[in-house]
């Protein structure tokens, strides 16, 4: 009885299927970086989705491409590193900006009847700084995303994937935007 009160949790996705426009006429020409280290893409998070239920995803990994999107869309050249503060190493590649980004997600659901979460939030923030390490700026960029229960037909993770598109495309006008990082 504890099981049922309780609930499930199923697994969901947030990869993305669009990218920002990448137009090579309007690109920054720098070479820049971020970071995503192996625990990051192995962490699981589990959110709420509807009827008790909750759903679990992993956010790093699901986001990685997004994000390398939103930079690809900026800039000439985008890397990963897999370990943060290697100056020497930055530096040596060229590498003028490290962005490292830390997301935040939650998911819910007005359903008492369907488990997939119906409204899903996903931000990232980075903080941006120099081959060196020295801080340069901060940039943040926040993605909401809604699905009603006759759209899911299968597709489960649609108000996550619908979050992280707007992310992603929010996250490149945010560092267009931003004088910093040019």
């Amino acid at each position: 009885m504890a099981l049922l009160l309780a609930g499930c949790v199923h697994p969901i996705t947030m990869i993305t299927e669009t990218a920002p426009q990448r137009s090579q006429a309007h690109l920054i020409q720098k070479k820049v970086a971020y970071v995503m280290t192996d625990a990051d893409r192995d962490l699981e998070v589990i959110t709420p989705g509807g009827s008790g239920d909750r759903v679990s995803y992993f956010p790093y990994r699901d986001l990685e491409k997004s994000i390398r999107d939103a930079l690809r869309a900026v800039y000439r050249d985008v890397v990963v590193l897999r370990t943060a503060g290697d100056t020497k190493a930055n530096e040596a590649a060229g590498v003028s900006l490290v962005f490292a980004p830390r997301i935040k997600t939650d998911s819910s659901s007005s359903s008492f009847i369907s488990w997939p979460p119906t409204s899903f939030t996903a931000e990232v923030s980075c903080v941006v700084t120099d081959a060196a390490g020295a801080e340069v700026t901060h940039v943040r960029a926040t993605g909401n995303g809604t699905a009603e229960f006759g759209e899911f037909k299968g597709d489960f993770g649609l108000a996550a994937r619908r979050a992280a598109t707007r992310l992603t495309s929010q996250l490149s006008s945010e560092i267009r935007r931003n004088e910093k990082l040019r």
